[in-house]
């Protein structure tokens, strides 16, 4: 039977099937990390997401004899062209079976799509900014994912390159060892830093207060560090509140570690939490009926690894070991919490300076995704 490719409507229903497919595609791999259901449909609704501000997006669905067998949307972020220059349509929240002309259908409706708005490229897997979920797996396939990254099977790239896209930028992954203590070396800059520089750690245990004291200050900060950085979305004002609202009531406050100077700037900030890894696998990507209690138990029961989500230090204080010091706060709090093993998620594979930081630490590359790119024709 020949490919139907069937347009997707910004509604919570569709938009619900949407989300469902790549869930199920993935039922029997025990890598996949499947998404909040409720979180991708409010990320793709133009309703919800202050994202589409600056983007157009479109969504679509493959079908073969009535079943689905694929999905992929279409992205054109306005902001990141004018600052690049560039013509890209971005393509993202890509699934599908093994098969050519499933594959070839989606992706050339998304160029044909990104043709008509004037687009000369075809590049991703992106999403609306560098808090949706970017990259495709080429490396690390039988590696357990994250909940800030994405799963697919070894297929994919391959069809990638079947189809003519070339790789654009590629990340690597590190899963890292916590040692028994800060190591030494690391406690030493770390003291030599704070005297030099007048700088010292907060800690919050009230949401409400970090909001009041630092919640803009530190997507601000995420712009700063960030604003240079491949494909990077500035986030505006309004997407700022939308992320504060999102994301600052559900950190484990434990877990956070800020870096200010002596009139109590923001200069650094790691975010990390319990992997959710198992706790959204037991879920399925349902809240309910029982999968926020999966989530609770993942956030503040036993677990054995941590997930390092953001690092961002201020243009004007890195490279001059700032690090040292969020690692010197959160070392001892993940041996308290029995924590054996850290993801870093994503760093730019030429990024070295990001990457010196694990000289500290015993660990391993064990896992690459790279986006890909191919002019439309």
């Amino acid at each position: 039977m020949a490919v139907e490719i069937r347009k997707i409507a910004a509604e919570k229903k569709q938009l619900r099937h949407y989300t469902k497919f790549g869930i199920s595609l993935y039922k029997d791999n025990d890598c996949y990390v499947p998404p909040l259901i409720m979180d991708d449909v409010a990320t793709l609704d133009p309703k919800k997401n202050p994202a589409f501000e600056n983007c157009e997006a479109q969504s679509w669905m493959a079908y073969r004899d009535g079943k689905p067998v694929g999905r992929i949307t279409g992205i054109i972020n306005r902001l990141v062209n004018s600052r690049t220059g560039l013509k890209d349509v971005r393509f993202g929240f890509v699934d599908f079976i093994d098969d050519d002309e499933v594959a070839e259908a989606l992706f050339d409706t998304v160029a044909q799509w990104g043709r008509e708005h004037g687009m000369d490229s075809i590049v991703g897997p992106l999403g609306f900014t560098d808090l949706d979920h970017e990259g495709m797996l080429t490396f690390g396939f039988d590696e357990p994912g994250t909940m800030a990254t994405i799963y697919n099977y070894p297929y994919y790239p391959e069809h990638m390159k079947r189809m003519g896209f070339e790789p654009d930028a590629e990340w690597v992954e590190f899963r890292i060892s916590i040692p028994d203590s800060v190591p030494d070396r690391l406690k030493r800059v770390s003291d030599i830093v704070t005297a030099k520089l007048d700088l010292h750690t907060k800690k919050y245990k009230s949401s409400k207060k970090l909001k009041a004291d630092y919640g803009v200050a530190l997507f601000d900060l995420f712009n700063r560090t960030y604003d240079k950085l491949y494909g990077y979305s500035p986030l505006t004002p309004r997407q700022i509140q939308y992320y504060i609202d999102q994301y600052l009531p559900m950190l484990r406050l434990k877990n956070l570690s800020i870096i200010v100077d002596a009139d109590d700037k923001l200069v650094g900030v790691g975010i990390t939490m319990p992997s959710m890894s198992r706790a959204l696998q037991k879920s399925g990507g349902h809240l309910f009926p029982t999968g926020w209690w999966h989530l609770l138990k993942g956030l503040y029961g036993k677990n054995d690894t941590v997930d390092l989500l953001m690092v961002a230090v201020a243009p004007e204080y890195q490279n001059k070991g700032v690090n040292s010091m969020l690692f010197t706060d959160l070392v001892p709090i993940f041996v308290d919490s029995g924590y054996k093993w850290a993801e870093s998620n994503l760093e730019l594979a030429d990024n070295q300076s990001v990457q010196q930081q694990w000289k500290f630490f015993e660990h391993r590359l064990h896992k690459r995704r790279c986006t890909f790119r191919k002019k439309i024709e």
